[in-house]
């Protein structure tokens, strides 16, 4: 599954997507940080749409930037959707993302989880 998930975030972002893998096997989950470039192609490309019509929001995860204009609530959860996230981080000088793939059963019964990072 976390093969076929890279590889469709890859194919659909076309060849500037290439990303770092990071595998954390005691997390129990697998991702790939995402260059500044790679992270705007996501963002500018259908991959947010297309992950969005098998993951639902409710099963993603949102590390937001400090300095996010993201509305989070009371209780810690993100209001946006996965495209909002990687946009906001890809509009940054800098702007990255890693994403991660979740075993299931683990993290809360989070599929995805997505952290933003910029300078």
């Amino acid at each position: 599954m976390v093969a076929a998930g890279a590889a469709a975030v890859c194919a659909a972002a076309g060849e500037a997507v290439a990303g770092a893998p990071i595998a954390q096997p005691d997390q129990g989950r697998v991702g790939m940080h995402l260059s500044p470039e790679e992270t705007r192609a996501v963002a500018s490309g259908p991959v947010p749409a297309i992950v969005t019509m098998f993951v639902p929001l409710n099963r993603m995860g949102a590390g937001l930037h400090p300095e996010t204009e993201i509305y989070r609530d009371e209780k810690g959860g993100v209001h946006a959707s996965l495209r909002q996230v990687v946009m906001e981080a890809a509009e940054h000088p800098g702007g990255s993302v890693i994403v991660y793939v979740n075993a299931p059963g683990t993290r809360g019964g989070r599929v995805l989880d997505i952290y933003q990072s910029w300078d």
